[in-house]
């Protein structure tokens, strides 16, 4: 690797009001590249993920994961006096994070109108399920709500069977990483014009802009196209999804032009030209045919494994279909650094899912650690907003401030 050394935001200073998942993401981001990141955890027991995954030493895996980086400030949010604090700090930060429900920024006395006075240039993100505006903004929501209320959820699992869940965080995750992008949209704005701006990301139109077909298909054909979940296989190129194999489940991609790859691999060259076979919407009107055709001729192998080497002998999109477990070890996913091994100075060693950017002049994985509850209390009070120790322990003695041990 060539080129400079210094992380890609050093110098910026973010303000985190997040907690759970989806915002947490959008600060991590900056902190995995160099931000300085402030974390605040409302007291007395801060960020309520600290009591997930509780699998070692009594310490969040889960905090850890989503909190590398970035410095704990534990306050009281409820009192006056840690407000007053809050408010010190803006002026200090470029860009402020939350994702509170809509409406408890303001409560607070910190929504954009009111940061604004204490900094005219700030950008606050608000990230929320359903949004800032509309008839459901107010509504408490988590990933799989705004999920449910987009038809994505509609799409999942077995169309002769209640709808399913995904066991990722995926609206979370990509409402996060869509929060970073606006926030660095916002700071070239106002690299241009000097003003800052309020920033709206809600998981629900994230997860609506993740809709490729359904939503075009449905309006474009005046509602004659009704998309629905199809269960292992997609429901408007074929073949395409999950087919039974010899000791193991295989993702096969053979639409449009792999469809020859796959007829070659198969030795069956004629089905390219066969009437009723030569396009995906013949194939998808004899789906149960085009499955059959293909799990039989994969039970011809001795394992899933000899199916795929194959298959891509002859350039189709094929994968095995792996569990977590395969994952951890898998050379591929290793070599990229897909998922990265830390060392927690309380949980050890374990690992996590590494940074998925990656820079040709930005050192691989910064060397961060999680803070443990209200770990820069005394920096950022005495430090950052040049109060007495004194008064610092006088903010301790009120509950105004928390510290903990994990």
């Amino acid at each position: 690797m060539t080129g400079a050394t210094e992380p890609l935001f050093e110098g910026l200073k973010i303000l985190d009001f997040t907690r759970a998942l989806a915002g947490p993401t959008c600060t991590r981001m900056f902190a995995e590249m160099g931000a300085d990141v402030i974390k605040v955890e409302s007291a007395p027991n801060g960020d309520l993920t600290r009591q997930m995954s509780k699998i070692r030493n009594d310490r969040s895996l889960y905090y850890i994961q989503q909190n590398l980086g970035k410095q704990s400030l534990c306050v009281n949010l409820r009192d006056p006096r840690g407000i007053a604090l809050m408010k010190e700090l803006v002026p200090h930060m470029d860009v402020v994070v939350e994702n509170f429900k809509p409406g408890r920024m303001a409560s607070m006395g910190l929504d954009y109108e009111a940061l604004k006075e204490l900094k005219e240039d700030i950008i606050l993100c608000s990230i929320s399920a359903m949004g800032q505006t509309g008839p459901l903004a107010t509504k408490p929501g988590y990933d799989y709500i705004a999920q449910a209320y987009t038809g994505v959820t509609s799409m999942i699992g077995d169309p002769n069977d209640a709808p399913s869940i995904p066991l990722l965080g995926i609206g979370d995750v990509a409402t996060g990483v869509h929060g970073a992008f606006a926030v660095l949209a916002a700071i070239y704005h106002r690299e241009r014009t000097g003003r800052g701006q309020h920033l709206d990301v809600a998981l629900a139109d994230v997860y609506y802009h993740c809709h490729e077909v359904n939503v075009h298909q449905y309006t474009g054909s005046n509602g004659e196209i009704k998309p629905t979940r199809g269960g292992r296989h997609m429901s408007y190129v074929c073949p395409a999804g999950v087919f039974r194999a010899n000791g193991g489940d295989i993702m096969i991609m053979a639409f449009l032009h792999h469809f020859k790859d796959l007829c070659a691999a198969m030795d069956r060259p004629e089905l390219v030209t066969k009437e009723g076979w030569t396009t995906d919407q013949e194939r998808l009107a004899r789906l149960d045919e085009v499955v059959a055709l293909v799990e039989t001729w994969l039970q011809t192998f001795p394992s899933h494994w000899d199916a795929i080497a194959k298959m891509e002998e002859h350039g189709v999109p094929v994968a095995p279909i792996l569990t977590v477990e395969d994952t951890i070890t898998h050379p591929h996913l290793l070599h990229r650094g897909t998922i990265r091994t830390i060392n927690d100075r309380l949980a050890g060693e374990f690992g996590i899912p590494g940074m998925p950017i990656k820079f040709s002049e930005f050192p691989e994985d910064l060397p961060l650690e999680a803070d443990t509850l209200g770990q820069h209390n005394a920096h950022i009070i005495t430090e950052v907003l040049n109060h007495s120790e004194e008064e610092l322990a006088q903010l301790r003695a009120d509950g105004i401030l928390n510290e903990g041990e994990f």
